[in-house]
């Protein structure tokens, strides 16, 4: 061993031995590296005799501390202090590692006594696993149940609160408004496929095709074959719907052109079949023009018409509709006028017809008024073919009388 390293080491083991034995001497200071060819325990607790184990440097005290003092006193240097703290000094405290920023008075980093194995890991490929020691992307979170990410502003900086939390389960990926009742807005349920929502660079959205070819692309509807497609506030149309089948190109349009054109069309470009609500064209008339010939408007059947506008008139489908010729059945009880007389003076109005209150809380039934009335005028037919037979019986009994 070289005569100064034997002084050195003397001299240590000498302070050493004052330092367990109590005895007061001044600070050991060293012109030179000093080597310890062993381990090194620090603190007041350390004993002569310390059994090392497998440790190199230990600290025994109470009162953990690790302090680096940058004593920079240069404008163009760094100047911070920095310290590692083991636990709480103060009785309760936690039991902590952390580092502190001891110019700024902050806690960056805190480890507690207790937190699972993994909870922070970077594997060599700068992974990070927060819970696992084998990240297998850019940044792993595994969780037996909902594992969660939480974005809370706290309203530190005069913002008003607000925490969202994005998280996955077995049934789905959400957002959670957390402040405002827990509630989902943002929900994908797992199995969901590739394109269901896409948002091209341009700003086009496609649901269910990563190719939109307008404002808005639907694609694949369960209802009609072959794509949809929504065009908002196009160059050409307000509201542009239509089938990318090229042989047979079906579309609606809402369209307000410079043209004049204000109408809603619904469209077969293969065969030129138009349905116009609107103007037409620029010219101010306002038209529906459903068909060559007709409007024809239906009902729960859609084969068949349940009325039909033409040239010739109005002609609503009879069935289901009972027209009255049955009061002229033999069977069929004509009510007697008087009773007639009573029912109106009571009730003041017609029998089998809605009174003006029935008319102004339920609304009018145009075809069943239209029977109604029409079974009026077959029963007034009756009424004045009895008054005809009557007056032929008594003008029969006046020529009598006369001769």
């Amino acid at each position: 061993m070289p005569y100064a390293h034997s002084l050195k080491s003397l001299a240590l083991t000498s302070s050493a031995l004052c330092l367990v034995s109590g005895l007061a001497m001044a600070d050991i200071v060293h012109l030179d590296d000093v080597i310890v060819n062993g381990s090194l325990c620090a603190g007041f607790d350390c004993v002569n005799g310390e059994s090392f184990g497998f440790d190199t440097i230990r600290l025994k005290e109470n009162n953990l501390r690790i302090k680096a003092q940058d004593t920079s006193n240069s404008a163009s240097f760094p100047t911070n202090d920095w310290q590692i703290t083991f636990n709480d000094s103060a009785n309760g405290g936690a039991n902590k590692f952390s580092i502190d920023d001891i110019d700024g008075g902050r806690t960056p980093f805190t480890i507690e006594a207790g937190a699972p194995s993994h909870s922070l890991y970077v594997d060599d490929g700068g992974r990070i696993g927060l819970g696992t020691s084998t990240p297998v992307v850019e940044l792993h979170i595994p969780d037996g149940d909902t594992p969660t990410v939480r974005l809370e502003q706290n309203g530190s900086s005069g913002f008003t609160p607000q925490t969202w939390d994005v998280a996955g389960n077995e049934t789905n990926f959400f957002v959670r408004d957390a402040t405002n009742g827990s509630t989902l807005p943002f929900r994908i349920r797992p199995g969901a496929p590739s394109s269901s929502i896409y948002i091209d660079t341009d700003g086009d959205v496609g649901i269910g095709t990563s190719s939109p070819s307008s404002k808005l692309h639907v694609a694949g509807d369960a209802f009609i074959d072959g794509d949809i497609s929504i065009g908002i506030a196009s160059p050409e149309y307000d509201l542009h719907l239509y089938s990318a089948d090229a042989s047979d190109h079906q579309q609606i349009l809402l369209e307000n052109t410079a043209g004049g054109a204000a109408q809603i069309r619904l469209e077969s470009i293969a065969n030129v079949n138009r349905r116009i609500v609107g103007l037409n064209g620029g010219t101010v008339v306002s038209q529906i023009n459903f068909g060559n010939t007709d409007v024809r408007i239906f009902g729960t059947d859609y084969n068949a018409p349940w009325a039909i506008f033409s040239a010739t008139g109005l002609t609503v489908n009879g069935t289901g509709m009972a027209v009255p010729d049955y009061v002229f059945e033999e069977s069929y009880r004509l009510m007697p006028l008087r009773e007639v007389q009573s029912f109106i003076q009571e009730n003041r109005h017609l029998p089998d017809i809605p009174s003006a209150v029935d008319v102004q809380e339920n609304g009018l039934n145009m075809s069943q008024m239209q029977l109604a009335l029409l079974r009026k005028v077959e029963e007034l037919t009756l009424y004045t073919l009895n008054q005809q037979d009557h007056i032929d019986a008594l003008n029969t009994q006046l020529a009598q009388l006369a001769k």
